[in-house]
């Protein structure tokens, strides 16, 4: 990786997220809980939840990744209050689809991931980008199954 491949990939809003992460720390009482770890690099992400009314309205992560995934789980932090299941499972695949497959930026809400774009060439960072909204979206799932029943 070059000098300006580094600097394109840990852009002064990379880092900048990478140190603002809302909502971290653990929830007293979640509904539901979901651990997530990046074998390739060993970060972790640890995301707890409560849902009212199908939406999340508590919600709290320990975040230990890289930059990059520090920066994910920010711009999760940011707009993960008010959103639904569906709406997690979405963002997630909308997420993974741009790194993946060189695909759109997810829509709104979850557009902030535009700054993650430069990454989609480092596929051994793509997990650790990952984790945050994954375990979001598995959390949200798990304390929306017993509603179902």
């Amino acid at each position: 990786m070059s000098d300006s491949d580094l600097i394109n990939l840990y852009s002064g809003r990379i880092l900048e997220l990478a140190t603002e992460i809302p909502h971290q720390g653990r929830l007293p009482a979640p509904q539901a809980t979901v651990r997530k770890r990046s074998p390739l690099c060993g970060s972790t992400v640890t995301v707890d939840l409560v849902m009212a009314g199908g939406r999340v309205t508590e919600f709290a992560q320990d975040v230990k990744a890289c930059a990059l995934g520090q920066a994910a789980a920010s711009l999760l932090g940011q707009v993960v209050i008010g959103r639904s299941a569906v709406e997690l499972a979405q963002g997630r695949d909308g997420l993974r689809a741009m790194l993946k497959d060189a695909g759109p930026v997810p829509p709104a809400p979850f557009d902030g991931f535009v700054v993650l774009t430069p990454a989609r060439d480092y596929k051994n960072r793509h997990a650790s980008i990952l984790l945050a909204i994954d375990a979001a979206a598995e959390a949200a799932a798990l304390a929306e199954a017993p509603a179902q029943n």
